[in-house]
């Protein structure tokens, strides 16, 4: 009996230690694939400076003034929800954020058509199939998870807690109807990514890198993007989880892949949710 327990104790050390080695080459291989890709980016930027540019039109000062109110109206936003964080999280406030969110987008979109912007070739919705684009979110969204998963442990650390959950994630775990989580997932996996990506990764990223450089276009719309959740505990992960967004939709030219990449995330994180006896916390 005693030499079986050791037997099954050195399976157990040896599996941890395992475990903790593919967890240490993933996050290698993480952020060897980010800053190859960062890389890349820097390279193409060069090579077009050299001369072979391609003439695409680039937001001016009207676009710039828009970003500047859509800025300010998303931190009177967060400032009201930073104030008033016992507010009940509903349905209706779900609602009434798809309904006030999909407004900007619509007058953001018009205001570029009536500017002369063909949305659709700016955002690099023609550049990829479907194919190409799912598969390249998927891929890359597999190489962020150590990162964002290193950026919440360490959150958790500083909290000293467990992981605090945002309003929605609340929202859909205490649901009762089957109406309540469908409007939920209907919201999570296709309307947020496609609304927020367009904000914040194709607008005011756009407008930033046009003024101030990439550098700084991804770490402020990150910043702006974990910020405008209000949820304090989380600022860190989807800061992270912002930036690789961004640098995906920079390297691939297409603002889909960014948009495949928060869908699936959303995706994954309400089936986490769904079935928790499959996945740990």
């Amino acid at each position: 009996m005693r030499s079986g327990s050791l037997f099954t104790a050195s399976e157990a050390v040896s599996g941890s230690v395992l475990g903790l080695l593919l967890s240490l080459l993933y996050l290698l291989a993480s952020l060897y694939v980010y800053i190859s890709l960062a890389y890349q980016i820097s390279a193409r930027t060069r090579n077009a400076s050299g001369g072979d540019t391609a003439t695409t039109r680039s937001f001016g000062i009207p676009e710039a003034i828009v970003a500047a109110l859509l800025i300010l109206f998303l931190f009177l936003t967060i400032g009201a929800s930073v104030s008033q964080p016992s507010i009940q999280f509903s349905a209706r406030n779900l609602l009434a954020n798809f309904l006030i969110t999909g407004c900007v987008v619509l007058v953001i979109v018009t205001f570029l058509q009536f500017r002369g912007f063909d949305v659709g070739s700016l955002g690099g919705f023609y550049r990829l199939s479907f194919i190409r684009t799912l598969s390249t979110g998927a891929i890359l969204l597999f190489f962020a998870y150590p990162l964002i998963l290193l950026s919440d442990a360490i959150t958790q650390r500083l909290f000293k807690g467990g992981p605090s959950r945002q309003n929605i994630v609340e929202f859909f775990s205490g649901s009762r109807t089957i109406e309540q989580r469908m409007m939920i997932i209907v919201f999570a996996v296709a309307i947020a990514p496609v609304v927020e990506e367009f904000l914040f990764r194709f607008f005011i990223y756009g407008v930033l890198k046009r003024y101030f450089g990439r550098l700084l276009g991804v770490t402020f719309s990150a910043l702006l993007f974990a910020a405008a959740h209000a949820h304090l505990p989380s600022f860190a992960p989807l800061f992270v989880l912002g930036s690789c967004f961004a640098i995906a939709y920079e390297w691939s030219g297409s603002i889909l892949v960014a948009m495949t990449m928060h869908s699936l995330f959303n995706s994954l994180t309400l089936t986490a949710l769904a079935f928790p006896e499959i996945f740990s916390p």
